[in-house]
């Protein structure tokens, strides 16, 4: 049904979240494994932190920058990024902090929650690499204070990758989640607001999400590597 649904649409949209991650060998913050069950992120990735407990924020950011260096995108993100490459889909909003989506070529990208592929001043503004926070540098050079270019616990999500989602959501006629809980906000309102748009909804989770009553494909305990490989011959064999 979804491979049928795939080689019909016109705007085809992709959600992702952390299970999209997870195959890359990165952990989920929000399972019972996660590491928020580990760490209170109100004490330890919060604007709190950054101006109270800026040891630990530093510790905190380090051990996950060092953790992405162990990883890389699988094979889901680079058929996602092909697919773009010819037309299949038209864009990617992700939940996701890891930049694989554009590590693997794709390029119309809403990063919902910032990068951890970048660090930034704190104070100016300025862009680093972040191989800053592998070298344990954490002074940008104006004497500020360098971050991570995610969003904190505290701040706003940025404009323009909501703006983006928002807008692609309403154009959609077919949405894609691949890999997300649907529990966090404003995440979990672009499958509604592209159902409201007349859009088929298709919700790929391990488990069973509480906005599965409103899609019209659910796909439970796949892994989305194998799913998208899967699809992506199919669409390849109908050509």
């Amino acid at each position: 049904m979804l491979l049928d649904k795939l080689k019909e649409s016109n705007y085809t949209v992709v959600l992702t979240g952390a299970g999209m991650s997870t195959e890359s060998g990165l952990p989920d913050f929000r399972s019972s494994e996660g590491l928020w069950e580990k760490e209170d992120p109100s004490r330890i990735a919060s604007t709190d932190a950054l101006n109270r407990n800026i040891e630990k924020f530093f510790e905190f950011y380090r051990h996950r920058v060092l953790g992405l260096k162990d990883c890389k995108p699988h094979a889901g993100h680079e058929i996602l990024a092909k697919w773009e490459k010819e037309g299949i889909i038209k864009s990617v909003i992700t939940q996701n902090v890891d930049g694989f989506h554009r590590e693997a070529g794709s390029r119309n990208v809403a990063e919902l929650h910032g990068t951890l592929q970048k660090v930034h001043c704190h104070s100016c503004g300025k862009e680093y690499d972040n191989d800053k926070y592998v070298n344990e540098q954490y002074q940008c050079e104006c004497g500020g204070k360098l971050r991570p270019s995610v969003v904190l616990f505290g701040e706003m999500l940025p404009e323009d990758a909501l703006l983006m989602a928002t807008e692609e959501s309403e154009k959609a006629d077919l949405f894609i989640v691949l890999g997300s809980s649907l529990t966090v906000t404003p995440a979990n309102q672009f499958p509604l607001i592209a159902k409201q748009h007349g859009a088929y909804l298709a919700i790929v989770n391990m488990e069973p999400t509480e906005l599965d009553i409103y899609a019209d494909e659910t796909i439970h305990g796949r892994k989305i590597g194998e799913l998208l490989k899967e699809l992506d011959e199919g669409f390849a064999a109908r050509k």
